[in-house]
């Protein structure tokens, strides 16, 4: 899959009492970019989709109140039943902070199950 580019504004309810982001806010927008991908895909009926397994964030420079940053996610590894993707905070050409976690696909019975190929045909290079 190619870049996938999400535009964010930084709002003041994003920011903690010094206009810094707050770190948790990182979590929110990346995900936020995340089903900005999702967008459009069908999920078989009954099944829950994508939930996040596990997740890391390293943060490199603060984000501002105002500041517009770009989130670039690219899904870094397709496997049978969950993909990982990689999620970067770009501001400027600079990278404020890199995401990187897994999701598994999640079946009706709350079980994680085989990604159907509707679904993983986008995430495809």
């Amino acid at each position: 899959m190619k870049i996938h580019k999400f535009p964010f504004a930084i709002a003041y309810a994003d920011t903690d009492a010094g206009g810094i982001v707050y770190h948790g806010r990182y979590i929110e927008i990346a995900e936020r970019a995340r089903m900005d991908i999702l967008r459009g895909i069908k999920f078989p009926d009954g099944d829950v989709g994508f939930v996040v397994r596990d997740l890391s964030i390293r943060y490199v420079h603060p984000l501002f109140l105002s500041d517009t940053v770009i989130v670039e996610t690219a899904v870094t590894k397709l496997g049978a039943a969950s993909l990982s993707v990689e999620q970067k905070f770009v501001k400027d050409g600079v990278i404020c902070a890199i995401l990187t976690g897994t999701a598994a696909y999640i079946g009706a019975n709350m079980m994680p199950k085989r990604i159907p190929d509707s679904v993983a045909e986008p995430f495809r290079e």
